[in-house]
């Protein structure tokens, strides 16, 4: 009897053991919470639905929870247009919000296009949040140069609501801040002087808004308003300056390079002074060997060359007492 029981016990254990690791498997395919959930808010999903989101990787709650939410707005959204969304990568939860959004505010916007914004990387909520409250884009300070040369400095506030049907494709913030610097510069560029800018901010406001600058993004812009104005630089006078140092600049180099024309012509000069010296010594010396030569052929006696040397010896003195009388300081008269 003894060991029949224990062979009960121990069958009984198995079976325990069993019967646990089973209902784990069975509770762990079929969400049986979340279907008792959605059959109390009225949403009618299969037992077997749930199984195959489990089946195909999906997780089940981010599918029914969003239907629920769906089924009490009123929204005609099928559970597989809820899970194909979540297969493709999109956030179920934040598309049935922006739907529910949406309808609230009498916008009207398909759950296709819905879809596709969100998959498109565009948080399809904040666009509708934006459609019905416009959003207020300040831009930096853009800096304009009038006629006058006076720098204007302005900073804009671009007030805009979110196209829907040109989110998808449509350009972002950055081309509208773009595109109204761009109108900003060119509105003060056209000014004739910077008084006018001043006088009149709002000029400024109104032909940037005329030129049609949200045409192909996902805004559409309800206004711009100048926030504030203030006085830059003279670029003009700057701009003069710089000319007349890069004139002077150019003036000083063409001295520079005429002195140094001038220099060298001189050095020219003295080669030229020293290349003269140079035929008159070699002349020089000529003429003792054209004296020698003389003597031989007998065209020069030796008389005639002692009165040459009485010559040499004549001039020599003249000169060195003319050079002492020059070097004589004048005595003063008494």
């Amino acid at each position: 009897m003894g060991i029949f029981e224990d062979g009960a016990l121990i069958s009984f254990i198995i079976i325990a053991v069993l019967a646990i690791i089973i209902l784990s498997v069975f509770l762990t395919l079929v969400p049986v919470a979340l279907w008792i959930s959605a059959l109390a808010a009225g949403v009618r999903v299969s037992i077997f639905t749930l199984i195959g989101m489990r089946l195909r990787r999906v997780i089940p709650s981010r599918i029914v929870n969003p239907l629920i939410k769906a089924h009490k707005a009123g929204l005609g959204v099928s559970i597989n247009q809820l899970e194909s969304h979540y297969l493709a990568g999109g956030n179920v939860d934040r598309v049935v919000n922006a739907l529910i959004a949406s309808q609230r505010a009498n916008i009207e916007l398909s759950f296709e296009r819905c879809a596709a914004i969100d998959l498109a990387g565009r948080d399809v909520l904040e666009a509708v949040q934006m459609s019905v409250n416009p959003k207020v884009i300040e831009t930096p300070f853009i800096a304009g140069v009038a006629m006058n040369g006076i720098e204007v400095k302005a900073k804009a506030r671009i007030t805009v609501r979110a196209n829907l049907d040109r989110l998808v494709g449509g350009a972002g913030e950055d081309t509208i801040i773009a595109r109204v610097g761009e109108g900003i510069v060119s509105t003060i560029g056209s000014s004739e002087s910077h008084s006018k800018v001043l006088e009149n901010p709002d000029l400024i406001s109104q032909t940037v808004l005329a030129k049609g600058l949200d045409s192909g993004t996902a805004f559409e812009i309800l206004s711009i308003d100048i926030a504030d104005v203030d006085i830059g630089k003279n670029i003009g006078a700057e701009l003069q300056i710089e000319q007349a140092q890069a004139d002077k600049n150019i003036a000083q180099a063409k001295a520079e390079e005429r002195r140094a024309m001038a220099v060298a012509q001189e050095q020219e000069m003295v080669a030229k002074v020293q290349e003269m010296k140079a035929k008159v010594v070699e002349a020089e010396a000529e003429v003792p060997m054209a004296m020698a030569e003389a003597l031989r052929s007998g065209n020069f006696g030796i008389m005639d060359y002692m009165n040459y040397k009485n010559i040499q010896a004549d001039t020599s003195m003249r000169d060195s007492i003319a050079k002492v009388t020059n070097e004589k300081p004048d005595t003063p008269e008494k």
